[in-house]
């Protein structure tokens, strides 16, 4: 008889493995990464990642969601607490807890590229799309209306408006980084850009 595998145990090597998953897929891509590259690269057997997930497909939006659930752990108005103000919080969704514009891009950002590309007549890869899209639109919304009530906020345009430019702006910019590289694109300057226009259409309160 096997010995139980307690919950956290069990919780520790799903991280385990989505950790040597990401290592995986910004080595390889998607379309080139196989279960066999992460079993590898976790040191685990077929069993021990099947267990958890039972395909490429599984485990890559498991990990992309597990990104984007780490930019917000916990509630909305927890976030902001935490960030200090609304504008800090809606800086740090796309800017991370430095909230600095830089010149590193998100390295998984080529791989959820051929993911969402490739499979755009999928319905399985449509619908995790328009998943992710929605959370994240959500998110950010909702910190643009707490900046209206807490009066750091005057919008000039409607705030899902706002959060959806956001959003678009930056998976723009990943599409461009991706494909021509960063020679190509001056990412620390258009992330500049962005936030001085957010500071105007959100008329800031500084």
């Amino acid at each position: 008889m096997s010995p139980k595998v307690s919950p956290a145990h069990k919780q520790q090597r799903r991280v385990n493995l989505l950790k040597a998953a990401e290592e995986v897929f910004i080595e390889h891509g998607f379309e080139k990464a196989t279960m066999k590259h992460v079993m590898d690269q976790a040191e685990v057997s077929r069993g021990g990642l099947y267990q958890y997930f039972s395909n490429k497909e599984d485990l890559f939006e498991a990990l992309i969601e597990e990104k984007q659930d780490e930019v917000i752990n916990g509630s909305v108005e927890y976030f902001i607490q935490q960030q200090g103000s609304c504008w800090n919080a809606l800086l740090a969704t796309f800017l991370g807890d430095k909230k600095l514009p830089n010149d590193k891009m998100d390295p998984l950002a080529p791989s959820k590229l051929e993911y969402f590309i490739t499979g755009r007549n999928e319905k399985r890869r449509q619908d995790h799309a328009k998943k992710r899209f929605q959370k994240g639109y959500m998110i950010t919304q909702r910190i643009i209306e707490e900046g209206v009530k807490a009066g750091e906020f005057t919008p000039k345009f409607d705030p899902g408006v706002i959060a959806k430019s956001i959003i678009s702006h930056i998976d723009g910019m990943a599409i461009d980084h991706a494909i021509l590289g960063s020679e190509t694109i001056q990412l620390k300057e258009q992330t500049e850009l962005l936030i001085e226009h957010l500071k105007w259409s959100l008329d800031l309160k500084e």
